[in-house]
């Protein structure tokens, strides 16, 4: 089991995100990526999606990943929208577990990436502290 503080750095490296600082968050139940013109696409009979995000150095990336599902999701403003959701690799520190992220504009949010409590089955939470794992040990 990890012990994460309140924010920590992780690794999308399916997605080419490497370092991410990301908001560790009890509160949300779904975890979240930043993602804007998010455009859908057929490829080989599936359904994909588009989009663009910024890394670490705000470059902006165009990330294409298999659409998983489609959900109404409520922010923590009280407003329900319809957002897409993808499948990626989590890691943390020299550990790595699948999760589902929404994509959803987090431009005026501090943070790109939110992790919600349905991907933090192995870690424990201190909110009192900040970047308690030192080395996220993936390299790009």
């Amino acid at each position: 089991m990890l012990t994460v503080g309140w924010c920590e750095l992780a690794t999308l490296s399916e997605l080419g995100i490497f370092n991410l600082p990301v908001k560790i968050d009890t509160g949300a139940k779904t975890s979240s990526i930043h993602a804007v013109n998010i455009e859908t696409f057929q490829k080989e009979e599936e359904l994909w999606v588009r989009f663009n995000t910024t890394d670490t150095s705000e470059a902006i990336k165009v990330i294409e990943a298999p659409v998983f599902d489609q959900r109404d999701i409520t922010s923590s403003n009280g407003i329900t929208e319809t957002r897409f959701v993808i499948k990626t690799s989590l890691q943390m520190a020299n550990q790595s577990w699948s999760i589902e992220l929404t994509l959803a504009d987090r431009s005026k949010m501090r943070f790109k990436m939110l992790l919600g409590r349905k991907a933090m089955d192995n870690i424990q939470v201190i909110p009192s502290k900040k970047c308690l794992l030192k080395n996220v040990n993936i390299n790009r």
